[in-house]
């Protein structure tokens, strides 16, 4: 078998099924190259080898099956989602001691399909974050430049992929976080239609805005992994009850882009964009056009209200999702309290970081009597035109397109004390949660200035993640691969 870090979770899987390589050597190999690599990014938080191995050990003893389509796969996952026996503290003092007793959804439908859990990965506290710098265990490093974030929240599954860590791994996207850390390390990300994952076992921020989601190295990695996760779930009432159809033979039915309309909102070009991340995504709607495609002007016209639309709802739902934790229901309980209320402060201020705790106080006075009208109620008024210009856009295109941020992955530290800035690194991502609609996030090559990965989006209408899977994947053929970061160059 070639390295792990060029090698798809499809040709993996491939090299399993026709017992190339077993499912123990691929645990063996991903762990090697975890003992390699963690200490230049420090993307993981939990590795469970001693399980990994003896779940393998069990599957090479039952020998490949045609009904498991990720049987022997290694797959790491963001520490927010529930696994049984193994910790899930969402990278916050909050919950350091927690280990479930359940599994979440998706966690059952990846085992079921055969793949193992390797590991948890690094994230910005209860996802709140952009950059993987809020987390309270430790700092991620983008794997091509050490001195930099790897995006968030989901910038440890996106770092330790990028690495070669695992051929995958899921994350979540509430405003951006599976598509802006891809963009940022340069991988694939796909945050799917709202209701097509089940978010069982997803501890929540935002319950309107959440989704699970794969993040790999290519796109037919994504669809394999999507085709493992998607469907109706009966304890998500927000799962919708519709066909899942075939990803992966969805891809081999499109080699151009002849007859798609593409719509290019005006909007994602203008003021902010860095001169290297728009000429690379030009660059790229170019190679669409050279394979078929129809560029079409678009307009979003209320997408200048998204950041602070996403931010008052956001803030307002993690106020409202984070109450149970108070030390007596859930969470971290301070042991020096004098009373009751002194408890739940000192256990409050003690388990949440900064970011969490501001996010909270904001989304608790945007939903306080006097206030709700003026801030909450309106902001879901604007959350429904935002969402009304996409359904309009996609009556004349079939997908859109866009950067995923408006520059390549800022230095570390360098927006941290300005909370404002930071948020604005999803200006791109976070309008399309709003809406409930599939993203997918892919390199569309290597920054001109910086050196590093530009990352550029396509939007689809809800359910529509084939056709997004069908034109990434052509023009990622287009692209061409991109070279190994350079920060783990020489890491054998």
């Amino acid at each position: 078998m070639s390295a792990m870090q060029t090698t798809s979770l499809i040709q993996l899987r491939d090299a399993l099924r026709c017992g190339d390589i077993s499912a123990e050597n691929a645990v063996n190999t991903c762990l090697d190259r975890i003992r390699t690599t963690e200490p230049v990014v420090q993307a993981l938080v939990h590795t469970d080898a001693e399980n990994a191995l003896n779940t393998a050990r069990s599957l090479d003893a039952q020998g490949p099956s045609a009904d498991m389509p990720l049987w022997g796969v290694p797959i790491i996952l963001k520490d927010l989602l529930a696994t049984k026996g193994q910790p899930t503290t969402c990278c916050s003092k909050m919950l350091e001691n927690f280990t479930p007793f359940y599994n979440a959804h998706v966690v059952d439908r990846l085992q079921q399909a055969g793949a193992i859990v390797l590991a948890k990965s690094n994230m910005d506290e209860f996802a709140m974050g952009s950059s993987t710098e809020n987390s309270a265990v430790q700092q991620t490093k983008n794997p091509w430049d050490t001195t930099r974030v790897p995006g968030g929240s989901s910038g440890g599954s996106a770092a330790a992929v990028a690495a070669g860590q695992a051929p995958g791994a899921l994350g979540t996207d509430t405003g951006g976080s599976i598509r802006q850390p891809a963009g940022f390390c340069g991988i694939v990300g796909l945050k799917p239609t709202y209701g097509r994952v089940s978010r069982y076992g997803l501890v929540a921020y935002g319950s309107s805005l959440d989704q699970i989601g794969p993040m790999t190295r290519c796109v037919a990695d994504s669809a394999a992994i999507l085709q493992a996760i998607a469907g109706h779930d009966p304890k998500d009432s927000t799962s919708v009850a519709i066909e899942v159809p075939d990803y992966t033979a969805a891809l081999e039915q499109t080699t151009d882009l002849s007859g798609w309309r593409i719509g290019v909102p005006r909007e994602y070009w203008g003021d902010g964009l860095s001169d290297e991340v728009a000429e690379t995504c030009r660059a790229f709607l170019d190679q669409a056009r050279e394979h078929g495609a129809e560029l079409v002007d678009v307009s979003l016209p209320h997408t200048k209200y998204a950041i602070a639309t996403y931010y008052i709802l956001v803030m307002a739902e993690a106020s409202s999702n984070l109450s149970r934790f108070d030390g007596v229901r859930y969470g971290h309980r301070a042991d020096d309290a004098a009373n009751l209320m002194e408890m739940y402060s000192k256990s409050r201020s003690q388990g949440f970081g900064r970011e969490v705790q501001r996010r909270i106080l904001l989304g608790t006075y945007a939903l306080s009597a006097g206030y709700y009208d003026a801030y909450y109620k309106k902001a879901a008024q604007v959350r429904r035109l935002i969402r009304d210009d996409y359904l309009q856009a996609f009556a004349s295109c079939d997908l859109l397109c866009g950067p995923v941020a408006p520059t390549t992955a800022f230095g570390l530290g360098e927006k941290t004390d300005d909370p404002l800035q930071m948020y604005l690194t999803d200006i791109f991502t976070n309008p399309l949660n709003l809406t409930g609609l599939p993203g997918l996030s892919l390199p569309a090559g290597i920054g001109r200035t910086s050196g590093l990965p530009v990352g550029v989006q396509l939007f689809g209408p809800a359910f529509g993640e084939s056709a997004l899977l069908q034109a990434g994947h052509v023009l990622e053929q287009a692209r061409g691969p991109l070279p190994e970061p350079t920060a783990l160059a020489g890491l054998d």
